[in-house]
């Protein structure tokens, strides 16, 4: 297994320090507002709640108007991803079934490390299984496959099949999709804050927002010059666990730096911010309790659907949040694919594993 890209030279403290940190940050956000995007698509259909669904659109729009905002007056430089339609919609679509048999999505298994869930634990580590036997593994046939197929130019946009490099057609586009998003989540009454335990829904939106367009510019300025990688879940626990094993994060598409000897990523540690965030959360509310799954069936059910995930998240090009929110905010055509993939591959199991189970008792 071969690096794809050069080591640029050492780790500095702020390398370290800002990844931890804006981990430690989305970790807090994501336990004290419960949220999950699995959770968010799920409760459309399982329960017709749509508060956590209303909350992923509202982060949405806070991360579309301000990470285009930086990128246009030069602060940050996004990527948008491919459009491989195979990959995007089959990928999404495991994807989407996945969250639900593992119980989380990417960001929830991992923030849920962080209040003592062991069945977590295990979801993480089938997470990283999927993704290695899918990028570096038995199913990397498969997955070359897949991605074989690319449709459009590299990077195709929605604002860039309709007006090119017009900034003002982009622009129109993020008007239009934020006055829409914006008042489908008013139905969920973003400005009645309520007294909880927990952050309100509309309070963590904008929470979650507002660390995504951070990410953007902190993933840049320290770990990929030239490039806003942002907030994703599946790329950095691979590298994680690569790291771990090996020595070397075998990153293909982002800088690595030297630590010690050991290759390593700005994504790595804000990856293992997430669950030190979550920890802290959960411990002023006093929610950290070392929890067990049930039963043995239970736990295969959690492994398999991260293993799921993990092929999925990988194949796609991201997971919930690498696509929905990070992806989704570049305006490319794969993510906003996979992202519709993912939301239907949820249902779907959502459909077989709890709906139809209670319409036939």
């Amino acid at each position: 297994m071969e690096t794809a890209v050069e080591t640029l030279g050492p780790v500095t403290l702020g390398f370290i320090i800002s990844g931890l940190l804006i981990g430690a940050i989305f970790g807090f956000i994501l336990q004290r507002g419960r949220f999950c995007m699995n959770s968010a698509f799920r409760d459309t259909i399982f329960i017709k709640d749509f508060t956590l669904f209303h909350a992923y659109l509202l982060a949405l729009v806070v991360m579309l108007i301000g990470s285009n905002a930086l990128n246009d007056l030069d602060i940050i430089h996004l990527k948008a991803q491919s459009f491989y339609p195979l990959a995007n919609i089959i990928g999404g679509y495991v994807f989407g079934l996945g969250i639900v048999l593992a119980g989380g999505c990417g960001s929830g298994i991992i923030y849920r490390v962080g209040e003592g869930q062991l069945a977590s634990w295990f979801a993480v580590f089938g997470f990283f299984l999927g993704i290695g036997a899918t990028t570096n593994g038995v199913l990397q046939p498969l997955y070359d496959a897949l991605r074989s197929v690319r449709v459009g130019e590299p990077g195709m946009t929605i604002h860039g099949i309709i007006g090119g490099e017009d900034i003002a057609v982009k622009w129109i586009i993020i008007a239009v999709l934020s006055v829409v998003l914006f008042l489908f989540a008013l139905k969920s009454k973003p400005f009645t804050v309520k007294k909880q335990r927990g952050f309100y829904w509309s309070v963590t939106a904008l929470l979650v927002g507002i660390s995504g367009i951070l990410a953007f510019w902190a993933s840049e300025y320290f770990g990929s010059p030239g490039f806003a990688r942002g907030l994703n879940f599946t790329t950095p626990t691979g590298e994680v666990f690569f790291t771990v094993l090996t020595g070397d994060a075998h990153s293909k598409f982002f800088p690595m730096f030297d630590l010690f000897g050991y290759k390593v990523t700005w994504a790595m540690f804000y990856i293992i911010g997430v669950p030190i965030g979550a920890a802290i959360s959960a411990k002023i509310l006093k929610e950290f309790v070392w929890k067990t799954p049930r039963d043995a069936k239970e736990l295969l059910t959690v492994l398999g659907g991260s293993v799921m995930m993990g092929f999925g998240a990988a194949t796609a090009g991201g997971c919930n949040i690498g696509q929905a929110l990070t992806g989704a905010v570049t305006l490319s055509v794969g993510s906003i694919t996979a992202t519709i993939a993912i939301i239907l591959g949820n249902w779907t199991m959502v459909y077989f594993k709890f709906i139809k189970p209670m319409n036939d008792e």
